[in-house]
């Protein structure tokens, strides 16, 4: 399996861009081990040769943080049953990554739940208040 299809890639790489540096992007793509309970949310990938990118980062340890992915490394690694990274067909990111960083720190892991997303938004909202 592709880890993203050419729109993605497209969309990836326009995140970033120089022009678009420093924005709080929305994932555009969710990796993860179907059999080591890892995930990864790609905002963009950050070279001409595809092979850095940015995003959220669960290694299923508990700590999940925003960094840098080596792609060849992503496509290289294989789970505990030696299955790869496969691309979550159904996800579709609707919220800035900070907002995910902030719910998978509260939480220790990624939540891609919609409804749990937005009620953390609007709590964080009355907040700031």
């Amino acid at each position: 399996m592709k880890l993203y299809t050419d729109e993605q890639r497209d969309q990836l790489k326009a995140n970033g861009s120089p022009e678009n540096a420093g924005f709080y992007h929305i994932p555009v793509v969710k990796w993860f081990t179907p059999d080591a309970n890892a995930t990864w949310l790609v905002t963009e990938i950050l070279d001409e040769n595809e092979e850095e990118a940015f995003g959220l980062c669960d290694l299923g340890l508990g700590f999940p943080e925003l960094g840098y992915i080596s792609i060849s490394e992503i496509q290289s690694f294989r789970g505990n049953l030696g299955l790869p990274i496969e691309r979550d067909l159904s996800f579709e990111g609707k919220f800035p990554i900070d907002l995910y960083y902030k719910l998978a720190s509260k939480e220790g892991r990624i939540v891609t739940n919609e409804n749990q997303l937005a009620q953390f938004q609007a709590e964080l909202k009355i907040a700031k208040g």
